[in-house]
């Protein structure tokens, strides 16, 4: 039986990506973990902190995926407001939750859980947790949306967790051609020719510049292995046929 395309989004948070001040590590090690699983990422999102500006994309997003992975904003200063951003798009209370307190007391004795601590325990009514072995403060899920921490470190090893609650479908199988110093503009018509003959596929052209030159990759994607081989022989022959070379395999 062939397993079904399951979806999800990325959304992260935090004026500090906006700026440039922080430069975002999540996002490939979101996608790359996920498609090895079987789990699609589809859509990426960056928002400042603004509840409204969070609530818009997390309904938005939530809605057209099958899961939503947030990162960013669940931490213990006032600008931390994304646990009260979800509260609001689920229309849902937020409050200290004692399984996070219970949880962070592992951690921090009573007298150094101080109110700005206290804050990372402000969990959105009816959502489950999220174990964070590396600092505790917990992250959660409500619905299909998986709220996780910024820094990549803590995200990374809650990722780990969050991902045993959803469910996984068919991996992409991705094959690269090396193309060489192959002009784009030579094989662009006949790339074009092999994408329209196997539309079970993805297609694309990747050029990097590298020792004064470029080098140029053809990546081909897709679930069935078939249809794969198939469009990636069909790449390989032009590729020889347009370089004068074969393919080294």
């Amino acid at each position: 039986m062939t397993k079904p395309t399951v979806t999800a989004a990325v959304l992260m948070i935090g004026d500090e990506i906006l700026s440039g001040r922080t430069k975002d590590r999540n996002l490939g090690y979101i996608a790359e973990y996920l498609g090895r699983i079987g789990i699609d990422v589809r859509e990426a999102r960056v928002v400042p902190d603004v509840e409204d500006e969070i609530v818009a994309a997390v309904n938005a997003l939530r809605a057209r995926y099958d899961y939503l992975i947030t990162t960013g904003g669940i931490g213990p200063t006032h600008d931390d407001i994304t646990a009260d951003s979800i509260g609001r798009a689920f229309g849902v209370a937020v409050g200290e939750d004692p399984r996070a307190i219970a949880i962070m007391l592992e951690r921090y004795a009573t007298a150094d859980l101080t109110p700005a601590r206290r804050r990372m325990a402000r969990i959105p009514e009816g959502a489950d947790l999220i174990e964070n072995p590396i600092s505790r403060a917990p992250g959660f899920r409500i619905g299909n949306v998986y709220v996780l921490a910024g820094v990549p470190a803590v995200m990374q090893a809650m990722l780990d967790f969050a991902v045993k609650s959803m469910k996984t479908g068919a991996v992409m199988l991705v094959e690269t051609i090396a193309a060489g110093s192959l002009p784009e503009g030579q094989y662009g018509e006949p790339l074009a020719a092999i994408a329209a003959a196997h539309p079970n596929v993805a297609i694309g052209s990747y050029p990097s510049f590298r020792d004064g030159r470029f080098n140029n990759q053809i990546v081909v994607r897709g679930k069935d292995a078939e249809a794969v081989a198939a469009a990636r022989r069909a790449v390989e022959a032009m590729v020889a046929e347009l370089s004068g070379d074969a393919v080294a395999r």
